[in-house]
């Protein structure tokens, strides 16, 4: 009697862009912007949907080094100087990730909003296309190159213009509530939120012009928690966990 080998992996979006906060990268003790146990966590998982086959794009913000608007707010800086400098701080996040993510065996391009030919690729749809679809990981890093537009309006760009399924939004909690979790405890959360219900409610999902492209180009939302080990991969395998904007 023979065993018959189990079927391979479906998932159930083939391409997802995932947004990672840069504050998920900080050291909490320390305060150092770069914990090398939680980058490694963080590529890990990756690696889980990488290697049954679904194309990954990743946009790394970088509050964990300078967060342009709080920054320039609180050190004084322009305010067009601190989004440049937010958006530097999101290149050397993705560096950290793509020397992390080879060192698992993952095959990944770093490509730049802003150019930058000796660190990273420039930022090319057309190329940035091919990459996914060869299978390697894609991260995008330098906002979108200009400044007064967060990282979050970057990765619904991105999702946008590489046709991606999803838009996953890792936070620190697990989905989006009706206040926030961390100081009310009567907070309730919410497993399916409708577009509409989002914006008459103003939750907090992501800024405006973010949340408008993706509504325009019904593209879903997936706001999960990073602290859960394995919550990427169940969310591409179709589990339902977080919340989902669509």
């Amino acid at each position: 009697m023979t065993v018959s080998d189990q079927s391979e992996p479906n998932p159930k979006y083939k391409r997802i862009i995932l947004k990672l906060s840069g504050e998920v990268l900080r050291n909490t003790e320390d305060g150092e912007p770069i914990d090398p146990n939680t980058l490694r966590a963080i590529c890990e998982e990756v690696k889980k949907v990488y290697d049954i086959g679904v194309q990954v794009g990743l946009v790394i913000g970088g509050g964990n080094i300078f967060r342009g608007l709080s920054g320039a707010e609180m050190k004084g800086v322009d305010r067009t100087t601190g989004d440049y400098m937010g958006m530097l701080a999101t290149v050397i996040n993705g560096l950290a990730l793509m020397d992390c993510l080879e060192k698992l065996g993952v095959t990944v391009r770093l490509q730049s909003a802003i150019p930058m030919d000796k660190l990273a690729e420039p930022f090319i749809l057309r190329r940035a296309t091919r990459h996914l679809e060869r299978g390697r990981v894609v991260i995008f890093a330098g906002g979108t190159g200009n400044p007064y537009f967060s990282t979050d309006t970057a990765a619904a760009l991105r999702a946008s213009e590489t046709g991606a399924n999803m838009l996953m939004k890792a936070t620190k909690v697990d989905g989006i509530y009706n206040k926030d979790p961390e100081k009310h405890a009567d907070a309730v959360k919410y497993d399916h939120v409708p577009y509409i219900d989002a914006l008459r409610d103003r939750l907090k999902i992501m800024d405006s012009t973010a949340f408008s492209l993706c509504m325009e180009n019904k593209l879903p939302i997936l706001v999960f928690s990073m602290r859960e080990p394995g919550s990427i991969y169940r969310a591409v395998m179709g589990e339902e966990i977080g919340t989902l904007v669509d």
